[in-house]
């Protein structure tokens, strides 16, 4: 990379374009790259680095991500007006740079301050939470979260908090259907999560998503920690909050009694977002957490890359990284059934991206996707999962889900990540429960202008203050402080309460 005293940025020997460090004026001389500024560019955005002839590819980081609408002068802005995305054939090439994990001895294995559960799980948190079937008992679950005020928890010091998971679904769609085992699969992952030390499961009683079929599906167990009520059993509204807040009384004695004990970091899963990308999430964020997922790999832990459409332009950089054709094929085959659910619509998945990724610089799908696969680092995939299944397998794996944020992290915590990395460079306002979020910023100014959102500056990096490779061990010692209980900003704003939104598939009738 460049030094960082240039307002360029050359992230390849091979670019045809730089990376804006800073605003570039018309008729400014960049020395050290030959060139003289054509256009007024902000920063993150890309310039061309030498003449580029219509039909050219535009190189960037060494892969193509479009090819030039016209003849391109060096000095001039490339970017949506003079970029166009054109697919190509990839070649999967499974397997081909799988290089074997270094692991680190488990005597010597980094160690966090968790919460044993009794089935050996590990939790970060420690919440009770309460579900519903179905939107129609969504108001009751609110209340009876909402009488659980700081005032009356206090007496119960190690309970993180009482939360509701509300959402729109649950009648009114197909069943049998992809839609409803997605739920059913949501509601299940968030019921046995290990940062829940309790669940009270409300439904209505006439819902598609009946009560006796999802616990008998899902092979959940009643007990003393997981309680459920159906409303027009239970008495009708009034008496369903009544009885729920009887319910979570009745939970937090034992709720309390947990004990943060050293547990390896191999019990850590760990879910990797990234939302309001810009052109910088692919210099800083992304690679640094990327780097502190290979150290956590090393370690024995798991890393969760997600939101299939972020990978779409770039997907052979995975299947190369495959621990088998199987694996590979399986992600390829996630990628052909979002071709055929997203044909004929505007959708992320067949190039356009957000107006904001693209006022921080970023010009199209492949772009984006060629930052947001590097959070999940350098080792080998182990294994593809579909939206909220259970994540067995240890190291680097992916989950198939959408590109928003809520639905995607809601997928990943349904699937046991009990820790979000969140990368950002326009500036998430983000948060999940009952898995804490930790922020990640690209660059300093957005960091500087919301602090109060953000927990590392990864724009250290761009200002020379901070290597890669130094940005990600402090990544990696944050995720250990946030998983023994330091709270993350996020968490200290309150949020965290709306962002449970299972992935919607198919009608609604």
């Amino acid at each position: 990379m460049s030094s960082s005293s240039s307002p360029l940025i050359k992230l390849h020997s091979n670019d045809n374009v730089c990376i804006v460090r800073e605003s570039v004026s018309i008729g400014q001389q960049v020395p050290e790259f030959n060139l003289r500024i054509r256009a007024q560019v902000s920063g993150g955005h890309k310039i061309a680095a030498r003449l580029i002839e219509a039909g050219e590819p535009i190189i960037k980081y060494d892969t193509r991500i479009g090819v030039a609408l016209r003849r391109i002068e060096a000095g001039d802005h490339v970017h949506t007006h003079n970029l166009e995305l054109v697919d190509y054939e990839r070649d999967p090439s499974f397997c081909q740079d799988v290089v074997p994990v270094d692991y680190v001895d488990v005597s010597a294995r980094a160690a966090f301050n968790g919460i044993v559960r009794s089935n050996g799980k590990v939790a970060t948190r420690n919440y009770i939470g309460i579900l519903s079937t179905v939107n129609c008992s969504s108001t009751v679950i609110r209340q009876i979260a909402d009488h659980f005020t700081p005032e009356r928890l206090s007496a119960f010091p190690n309970v993180d908090g009482i939360v509701a998971f509300p959402h729109t679904s649950g009648c009114g769609m197909s069943s049998p259907s992809y839609h409803f085992d997605v739920l059913r699969r949501t509601l299940s992952g968030y019921a046995r999560h290990p940062n829940l030390a309790g669940v009270l499961i409300v439904g209505l009683g006439c819902e598609r998503n009946e009560m006796s079929s999802l616990i008998a599906s899902q092979q959940l167990e009643e007990n003393s920690h997981l309680q459920t009520l159906v409303m027009q059993a239970v008495g009708g509204t009034r008496a369903t909050i009544a009885a729920g807040i009887a319910a979570i009384e009745s939970m937090l004695p034992e709720a309390n009694k947990v004990v943060r004990e050293p547990v390896s970091v191999e019990h850590l899963k760990i879910g990797l977002q990234c939302g309001g990308s810009d052109g910088f999430s692919a210099i800083t964020a992304n690679p640094a957490l990327g780097m502190a997922m290979d150290i956590l790999v090393r370690h024995g832990g798991t890393a969760i890359l997600s939101e299939t459409p972020e990978i779409h332009g770039v997907e052979y950089m995975l299947t190369r990284r495959a621990i088998s054709q199987e694996v590979g094929q399986k992600l390829l085959d996630r990628l052909s059934w979002w071709d055929e659910y997203t044909r004929g619509h505007n959708g992320q998945f067949n190039g356009v991206v957000g107006q904001g990724n693209q006022a921080g610089g970023l010009a199209n799908i492949f772009e984006k996707s060629l930052g947001s696969a590097m959070k999940g680092g350098t080792t080998p995939l182990q294994a593809v999962y579909e939206y909220a299944e259970p994540i067995e397998q240890n190291g680097f794996v992916f989950m198939d889900t959408p590109g928003y944020d809520p639905v995607s992290a809601t997928g990943q915590i349904a699937g046991g990540a009990n820790l979000i990395c969140f990368t950002t460079g326009r500036g998430s306002m983000f948060g999940s429960k009952p898995a804490p979020t930790i922020k990640l910023a690209s660059n300093s100014n957005m960091y500087n202008r919301l602090q109060e959102d953000m927990d590392i500056n990864c724009g250290l990096i761009l200002d020379g203050k901070m290597s890669l490779e130094e940005m990600g061990q402090h990544i990696f010692e944050h995720i250990i402080k946030v998983a023994s209980g330091e709270s993350t900003s996020s968490e200290r704003l309150g949020l965290g309460d709306n962002e449970f939104i299972p992935w919607h598939i198919g009608i609604v009738s």
